[in-house]
């Protein structure tokens, strides 16, 4: 059974940084990646990196955030710099698997306060 486990949200105030953590287990995957839903919002794809360490960024975080990732220990990380209010949004950790699906985590809550 594929999981994957988000740690690291919470509440930080704008300017701050946090780090989010995602720990796979049970599949191999080609890319891994963070998404994130806002209230009221569309779930968006903000960064996402693939094996070979590449790695791209939606408009509003690039600079800002950095997606990476441990192969050999099947992990992927995301450094959230410079935060700002309208980050507020539930994370998912996802990843594509190399034999085909993708899984995603359950979310964790990053709060951005003035």
């Amino acid at each position: 059974q594929v999981q994957l486990i988000e740690s690291g949200g919470g509440l930080v105030q704008a300017g701050g940084s946090l780090r989010l953590s995602c720990a796979a287990s049970g599949g191999i995957f080609i890319t891994m990646d963070w998404s994130r839903q806002a209230p009221g919002k569309q779930r968006e794809l903000i960064a996402s990196i693939t094996r070979n360490l590449s790695t791209t960024y939606e408009e509003s975080v690039k600079g800002r955030f950095t997606i990476s990732r441990d192969i050999a220990k099947n992990t992927v990380a995301l450094q959230m710099n410079s935060l700002k209010i309208e980050d507020t949004a539930v994370y998912y950790c996802g990843g594509n698997q190399i034999f085909g699906g993708r899984s995603e985590g359950q979310g964790i809550q990053v709060t951005v306060s003035a």
